[in-house]
């Protein structure tokens, strides 16, 4: 019993052509998976040993398995009858629990300082148990912290405004709403980083504090250039008139996740500079 294959879409021995788009086989997976252990490793290096090329090498392994497997999935999607109504639904379901993946991440993070601020006491080395532990510096929240929050606030505004453009046929509109997104992005990132710049405690030895505050915005910030990466992508595409009103699950995809960027930040503001900040470090 055989099957016979065209233009990469697989057909059942009846000959009829299956609603599915059977994948061929890719690399990107392996190299993906190398690249973010040898990033995890490479922080943990860098953190300890101040040695920085496990994770210098681990970020363009991960960049370049970005690039390359966005260009297969690009030139999958360019291609007619593989992504089918029931392959698109699936691409939905499977960025729907990808982000669904990573709010429990965050929520580790959030769990750890929920920890720390109810139950105090389990602060090694404070005589009087308290969170922020005595004598630690916090950034005033009411300065880039705000600032920040205000960008990403609008940022979600402008993404959403490119993907109204695009239902609505305004081409514009659409390139216009991205670049000020990917613009928006690269301000947040370029805040975040003066503000680390500035900070009155350091990753290492700064404690437990510094240890919850560094992995929950660091990593925040992480996700952050990821999405901006992810938006400017979209835009090069819709410069060149990738998408339409009836498929452009790239760029819905990628506002899914930069709307899961924003409200990931709101909860770190709230909880980690606005309710639990301490004394108020000059920044």
């Amino acid at each position: 019993m055989s099957s016979d294959t065209h233009g990469g879409s697989s057909f059942v021995p009846s000959g009829l052509k299956q609603p599915y788009h059977l994948v061929d086989p890719s690399p990107w997976p392996l190299t993906g998976a190398l690249g973010g252990a040898c990033t995890l490793f490479g922080i943990v290096i860098a953190a300890h040993f101040h040695n920085f090329w496990p994770l210098s090498i681990g970020l363009v392994v991960v960049l370049a398995t970005m690039f390359f497997w966005w260009r297969d999935v690009l030139k999958e999607s360019a291609t007619p009858g593989l992504h089918t109504v029931i392959v698109r639904l699936g691409l939905r379901y499977g960025m729907i629990m990808f982000i669904a993946s990573e709010v429990m991440f965050f929520v580790a993070f959030f769990w750890a300082d929920f920890h720390f601020w109810l139950l105090p006491e389990h602060v090694l080395g404070t005589e009087t148990p308290m969170w922020p532990p005595k004598g630690v510096l916090t950034f005033d929240p009411w300065n880039l912290p705000l600032l920040n929050t205000m960008i990403l606030l609008l940022s979600g505004t402008t993404v959403t405004w490119a993907h109204h453009s695009l239902l609505e046929g305004n081409r514009k509109g659409l390139i216009t709403g991205l670049a000020f997104t990917v613009l928006l992005g690269l301000a947040f990132t370029t805040c975040q980083a003066i503000e680390y710049s500035h900070a009155p405690f350091a990753f290492s030895g700064g404690g437990i504090y510094a240890s919850v505050f560094f992995l929950a915005t660091g990593f925040h910030g992480f996700h952050v250039i990821i999405g901006t990466i992810f938006l400017a992508v979209c835009l090069f595409r819709a410069m060149g008139g990738a998408f339409t009103p009836q498929r452009h699950f790239g760029l819905e995809a990628a506002a899914w996740y930069w709307h899961f960027v924003d409200v990931v930040w709101l909860f770190l503001f709230i909880c980690i500079y606005w309710l639990g900040h301490g004394v108020i470090a000059a920044e």
